[in-house]
C-alpha cells in the first residue's frame, strides 16, 4: 500500500495551485487539490480577468463619442450596467470550467471545500475528511485588505464590486494603488462621480514618477477627484441606503458605494501551518527558498501567500517551476528580474526594469530618453490628453535598464519591449530598428 494518500495535495485552486497540480500530474504524480470557493482563484473569478472586461466595457463611453468625429451617428446610446455585470460573470463561469476541466483532463482530484494543514503531511478538509500527502503546497493567495474603522462593514472589496446590483451614482474608493485606480477609471468612464481618498499623497507607489503625474493630470481632466492625506475614519449607513464617510480634517463625504482598495495581503489566516512548524512573516506570509520550500520539508508555497510578487503570471512560474522541480526531477528556480507590469487605468500605464528614481539610486549616471506626444487615436477627440514613453538608459554601457509608458495600449505594447530590456539590449539597438509607421510603438525606436 501506498504510504501516502496522494503524492501532492494542494490547497488552493488559484493560478498557481492549477499549474502545479496540471505539471505535477503530468510527471506521474497522483494529485488532489482543495478550493474553498471557486476553481480559478482570485485572477478568473474576482481579479483581473473580470476587470479587465470591465475596462474594455467602460471604454466604449468615449469610442462612442469620439465616433462622431469619425462620421458615425449612433441614436439613443444607453448604457445598462446589469448587462455588462452578467456578460463579464458568464464568462467567468466559461473560465471556471475551462479550468476545472484542465485538472480533470489530468485526473487531478479536487475538492471544493476548505483545507487546512493538520501536520507534516496532513490535510484536514473541512468535511471532517484527513488525508495525506507526500508533498503539500499552499496556493492560497491573498486577499483584499480591509483597515480597521467603524463601520467597515458598509464598504466593500474587489471581491464584491462585481456583483453591485445597479452601478452607483457616486463613487468612494479609498486607495490609490491599481486595484483603486483601475476601477476609478471604470466608473468614471461610465458617468458615475468618483472620488479618491488616500493616506499618502501619492498614487501608484512604484510606478515611475512621471507616469503617475501624467495619470494624476489626466484623471482629474476627467473628473475624478482626490483628497490625499485623507484615510477614511468612519463609515455611517443613511436612510436611503447611501454611505457618508467622515474624516479626520475633511468634510464628509457621501457616497452609494464606498469601495476599499488599500491592498492585499497573504491569505493565510486559520491554515494550520503552525502544526508543521510553518512560522509567518510579519506580513503574515509564507517564507519560502528558491526552489518554493518552507521551514518543513514537506510543505511548499507560491503565488501571492509567499508576498514576493503578486501577479498571476508570476504565480504560474513559480507554480511549474515546483512541479518540475519536486516531481520532474529539473530542479529550478524563477528569474525575479525585469518583470513587467500595467495599471489598466484610463489611460493605462506600463513599465519595465528599473524607474528613473531607481536607476539614479543604482546606477548615479544615467540618461533619460522620452517621447512626450499627442497619440493619433485622440487626434479627433476633444481630449486633450497627451502619451509619454520614457527609456532609462545606463550611460557608461548603453544598456536600457528600464521602459516606461503611458497611453492607449500601452500594456500591450511594453510586453514586446520588456523582450528587448530583459535581453539587455542596449539604446543603439533600440536606434537600430526601423519604425513602424504609423504607430504609437514606433515612439521606443525614435527617442532623443
Amino acid at each position: 500500500m501506498a504510504e501516502y494518500d496522494y503524492d501532492l495535495f494542494v490547497i488552493g485552486a488559484g493560478s498557481g495551485g492549477v499549474r502545479a497540480s496540471r505539471v505535477a500530474a503530468s510527471h506521474g504524480a497522483k494529485v488532489a487539490v482543495a478550493e474553498e470557493f471557486r476553481i480559478g482563484g482570485t485572477c478568473v473569478i474576482r481579479g483581473c480577468v473580470p476587470k479587465k472586461l470591465l475596462v474594455y466595457g467602460s471604454h466604449f463611453a468615449e469610442e462612442l463619442q469620439d465616433a462622431a468625429h469619425y462620421g458615425w451617428t449612433i441614436d439613443k446610446m444607453h448604457f445598462d450596467w446589469a448587462t455588462l455585470r452578467d456578460t463579464v460573470l458568464r464568462d467567468v463561469d466559461r473560465l471556471e470550467t475551462a479550468y476545472t476541466n484542465t485538472l480533470d483532463s489530468h485526473k487531478v482530484e479536487h475538492f471544493h471545500e476548505r483545507a487546512t494543514i493538520a501536520g507534516p503531511h496532513a490535510v484536514r478538509l473541512a468535511s471532517g475528511r484527513e488525508v495525506s500527502a507526500r508533498v503539500i503546497l499552499v496556493a492560497t493567495g491573498a486577499w483584499p485588505v480591509m483597515p480597521h474603522m467603524e463601520g467597515s462593514e458598509h464598504a466593500i472589496t474587489s471581491n464584491e464590486v462585481f456583483h453591485l446590483p445597479e452601478l452607483p451614482r457616486r463613487v468612494l474608493i479609498q486607495g490609490a494603488g491599481y486595484i483603486a485606480m483601475e476601477f476609478a477609471g471604470v466608473f468614471n468612464a461610465l458617468g458615475c462621480h468618483v472620488t479618491v481618498v488616500n493616506r499618502s499623497d501619492q498614487i501608484l507607489r512604484g510606478y515611475d514618477e512621471s507616469l503617475r503625474d501624467r495619470l494624476l493630470q489626466i484623471t482629474m481632466a476627467r473628473g475624478i477627484e482626490y483628497r490625499f492625506h485623507c484615510p477614511i475614519k468612519r463609515l455611517d449607513k443613511n436612510a436611503g441606503g447611501s454611505v457618508t464617510a467622515h474624516f479626520d480634517k475633511h468634510d464628509p463625504i457621501e457616497a452609494d458605494v464606498v469601495l476599499v482598495a488599500t491592498g492585499r495581503s497573504p491569505n493565510t489566516s486559520g491554515l494550520g501551518l503552525e502544526n508543521a512548524g510553518v512560522a509567518l512573516g510579519p506580513k503574515g506570509e509564507i517564507p519560502v527558498d528558491a526552489y518554493n520550500r518552507t521551514s518543513c520539508e514537506s510543505i511548499y508555497a507560491v503565488g501571492d501567500v509567499t508576498d514576493r510578487v503578486q501577479l498571476t503570471p508570476v504565480a504560474i512560474r513559480e507554480g511549474h517551476a515546483f512541479a518540475d522541480t519536486v516531481f520532474g526531477g529539473n530542479p529550478r528556480t524563477i528569474d525575479y528580474d525585469c518583470i513587467p507590469s500595467a495599471v489598466f487605468s484610463q489611460p493605462p500605464l506600463a513599465g519595465v526594469g528599473l524607474t528613473e528614481a531607481d536607476a539614479r539610486a543604482h546606477h548615479g549616471d544615467i540618461k533619460v530618453y522620452s517621447s512626450d506626444f499627442r497619440p493619433m487615436k485622440n487626434i479627433f477627440a476633444e481630449r486633450h490628453e497627451r502619451g509619454l514613453y520614457k527609456m532609462i538608459v545606463c550611460s557608461e554601457t548603453g544598456k536600457v535598464l528600464g521602459v516606461h509608458m503611458i497611453g492607449p495600449e500601452a500594456p500591450e505594447i511594453l510586453q514586446a519591449a520588456a523582450i528587448a530590456v530583459k535581453a539587455g539590449l542596449t539604446k543603439a539597438d533600440f536606434d537600430a530598428t526601423v519604425a513602424l509607421h504609423p504607430s504609437m510603438a514606433e515612439e521606443l525606436v525614435l527617442m532623443r
